[in-house]
Formats: C-alpha cells, sequence, structure tokens
C-alpha cells in the first residue's frame, strides 16, 4: 500500500474513533448492560432496501455450477424421453406422418432444455423448499409467490420455443402450418409437474455440491486491524457489526478491532462455520448463542452471552438456524 493510501486509512480509522465516542454501532444492540440501539429510518427505506437485499442474496445462492450440473442430467434423460414418447405416438398414431411426432417431443425437449431451464434454478435459490417448514407465514408465502411467477415463465418460455419451432419444422416438411390453439392450461398442468421435478433436483444437488465442499474448520480468522493481524480463534469471534467503511469483531475477551472491510465479504468468508447472518448490519456465531427472545412485530434480539444482537423479521432463515443452535 502506498504512503498515501495509507495516510487516508488512518485517517479513516482515526474519524471513525471519534464518532464511536458519541455514536454506536449501527443496527439494534445492547452489550453489557447499556443500551445501545440505534433508529432505523422510514419503513418505506428499510423495505425497499430489504427487497434489494433479498435480490442480491438470491443471486449469491444461484450458483451456476448447480445449473451446470443440471443441465447434465436433465438433457440425456430429455433425450431418452423423446425417443420413448416418440415411438409411442407413432404407434398410438398411425395416421400421423413419421416425423410429426419426432418434432412434437423434440420441439418441447429443446424449448424446456434451450430457453426455460434456468428458471426452476433461479427460483430455487431465491426461495428455497426449506422456507416451507420455517416458521411463520411470511416464509411460504415468499416460497408460494416466486415459485408461482417463475411456474408462469416457465411454461411461457416452454410454449413459446415449442410453437415457434414446431412452425419452422412444418414449413421445412412442405406440410400444413402448424396450429397450437387454445392448448396453453392444458400445457401448463403438464409443466407444473416438470418444473416441480426441476426445482427438487436444482434444491438436491446445491444441497449435495455444498456439503460435499464443506471445509475443514478452521481454528482461528486473520483480523487485519490497521498495521497488525489479530489471529482470532473462531469459538471466540461472538458476532460482527457493520461500522462505517469497517466491521467490527466483538471477540469474548472484551476486545473490539476494527479490519477495513464489508459486512458481505466477512459474510462470504465465515458463513460455512457457522455464521449467520441475522441483520443487515450484524453477522452473528451461531455458536455462541445463549438465548432468544421476540421484540414484537416478527424482529428478535438474539442473546451471546453479554452481547445482544438483532434479529431481523427480514432474515426468517437465520432465525430458524439460531434457534436450532440455541
Amino acid at each position: 500500500m502506498s504512503d498515501t493510501a495509507g495516510l487516508h486509512e488512518d485517517e479513516d480509522r482515526a474519524t471513525l474513533a471519534k464518532r464511536g465516542a458519541g455514536r454506536q454501532a449501527p443496527g439494534d444492540v445492547r452489550a453489557a448492560g447499556r443500551d445501545i440501539r440505534r433508529g432505523r429510518g422510514t419503513n418505506g427505506d428499510e423495505r425497499g432496501a430489504s427487497g434489494r437485499r433479498w435480490w442480491s442474496d438470491a443471486l449469491r445462492r444461484a450458483d451456476p455450477r448447480d445449473l451446470r450440473s443440471g443441465y447434465l442430467i436433465v438433457a440425456p434423460v430429455a433425450l431418452v424421453v423423446v425417443v420413448v414418447n416418440a415411438l409411442s405416438n407413432l404407434a398410438d398414431l398411425p395416421q400421423v406422418a413419421f416425423w410429426e411426432p419426432w418434432v412434437w417431443e423434440g420441439t418441447s425437449a429443446a424449448a424446456i432444455v434451450g430457453l426455460a431451464l434456468w428458471l426452476p434454478w433461479l427460483a430455487t435459490a431465491a426461495a428455497s423448499p426449506e422456507e416451507i417448514v420455517a416458521e411463520g407465514w411470511r416464509p411460504k408465502l415468499r416460497f408460494a409467490a416466486v415459485h408461482a411467477v417463475a411456474l408462469l415463465a416457465y411454461s411461457g418460455l416452454h410454449v413459446a420455443g415449442l410453437v415457434w419451432l414446431r412452425k419452422l419444422a412444418y414449413a421445412a416438411m412442405e406440410a400444413e402450418p402448424y396450429v397450437f390453439g387454445d392448448r396453453f392450461v392444458y400445457e401448463l398442468r403438464k409443466d407444473l409437474i416438470s418444473y416441480a421435478v426441476f426445482a427438487g433436483l436444482f434444491w438436491l444437488v446445491g444441497v449435495l455440491r455444498r456439503r460435499r465442499e464443506e471445509p475443514v474448520r478452521p481454528v482461528s480468522f486473520d483480523i487485519r486491524d490497521g498495521g497488525r493481524i489479530i489471529r482470532a480463534p473462531l469459538s471466540q469471534i461472538v458476532a460482527v457489526s457493520s461500522a462505517g467503511n469497517y466491521v467490527e469483531f466483538w471477540l469474548a475477551d472484551g476486545r473490539r478491532p476494527l479490519m477495513r472491510a464489508t459486512l458481505a465479504a466477512i459474510e462470504v468468508e465465515l458463513e460455512r462455520f457457522g455464521f449467520v447472518r441475522a441483520h443487515r448490519s450484524w453477522l452473528v456465531n451461531a455458536g455462541a448463542v445463549t438465548g432468544l427472545r421476540p421484540d414484537g412485530s416478527g424482529d428478535w434480539t438474539v442473546e451471546l452471552g453479554a452481547l445482544e444482537a438483532p434479529v431481523s423479521r427480514r432474515y426468517p432463515q437465520a432465525l430458524e438456524r439460531l434457534r436450532a443452535a440455541g
């Protein structure tokens, strides 16, 4: 780092230290008997920020490797289904031209694999089936809404793709123009089944991948506090909170070192080791939970020994994980 960059960082830290004397860390928290709550801002701003965070979290959970694995599974299975269904149609419908059943089945499979398969992958990342068993109605409502919209989009892309491909195929064979008619509801019923199968497949692929990649839990985490490095055992990191351009580590021995980073970056490093994003400004160690209590309106407070941190209703999965750990 250059001298200028180092000077700016020192100035930032000095400014933060001065502010800390009269201002507490962001979010709702009470530590060691001191009430250090901070206001949340307007409801409209919070709802807008929550929506952006939700989409950001959804995109972060949507791992492209799961989509590739899904394609590798679905493509050969789709090929087998095309062959079996086409041969069955030829046996059941001797009056149709030999090529027609192959066009029907092939265009349907191509439209799903080529145009629509990414939708159940993305929707499953945004609203995992685990939300069905989460406490409260919000996770269940979110799951139903996300997958209902995704199903309609999935079926719309499937139908539009197969109709377009069939029109091209019928024109190439110099046959009568293909007419789809009013069969969208019929196709939607079939698409509901395939969508559910694909959503379950992507969820299972993601679960198996994360289980396979689960690393050996490290002994410590290096906190770069200015020019020094504090090697803190993970069991001693009670929580991490956002503090302007820094994050603040709440250690079990009472130290609170600062590190120039975003809370999202620290979350990526620590979430696999039992740390849970419980609030937009807080990351807590599930292994340090000593209690949970409701605050009303769906919000909770998590007790971490002498430290208390907020659990926002915007993070329902966090509450479930903290309950399981408590």
